[in-house]
């Protein structure tokens, strides 16, 4: 290790190396990269799947329109420790649970967005966002 340290072009790339890695890092967590803060979506609907794992939970809903048809929802949320942090247990939200989400879309991904707030059944509302989600009641 020492003898690559010594050698400015094996330094060179270690420090290019952790920029880089740096940089992914940052990015990954990046609200304003991936979702529109001015588009606010809020849709009622059933749990199919609620994911609690690093680096983000997901919840899935299933949508139910006036004409019966069914529209899928996938909604980022903040990570596991960060939403304990806030009030959500695991088992908050199990498979046929009635739930309102609201959220920001994401800018790519047609009825994709990262959760703000939702309505848990038995009347709780909680904040599941990022920490950098807008309306984080923790900033």
């Amino acid at each position: 290790m020492r003898r690559i340290l010594n050698n400015a072009r094996s330094r060179t790339r270690l420090l290019m190396g952790l920029a880089l890695f740096c940089l992914r890092a940052h990015a990954h967590h990046a609200f304003a990269a991936e979702y529109d803060e001015k588009e606010l979506v809020s849709v009622s609907g059933i749990v199919t799947r609620f994911t609690w794992t690093n680096p983000h939970a997901w919840l899935y809903i299933d949508v139910r329109d006036t004409q019966g048809k069914i529209t899928k929802w996938s909604f980022e949320m903040g990570s596991p420790g960060g939403l304990q942090n806030r009030g959500w247990k695991r088992a908050d939200l199990k498979q046929g649970d009635a739930v309102t989400v609201d959220g920001y879309a994401s800018k790519k991904r047609v009825h994709v967005a990262n959760a703000r707030n939702v309505d848990l059944p038995g009347g709780r509302k909680l904040f599941g966002g990022f920490a950098s989600t807008p309306g984080n009641p923790k900033r």
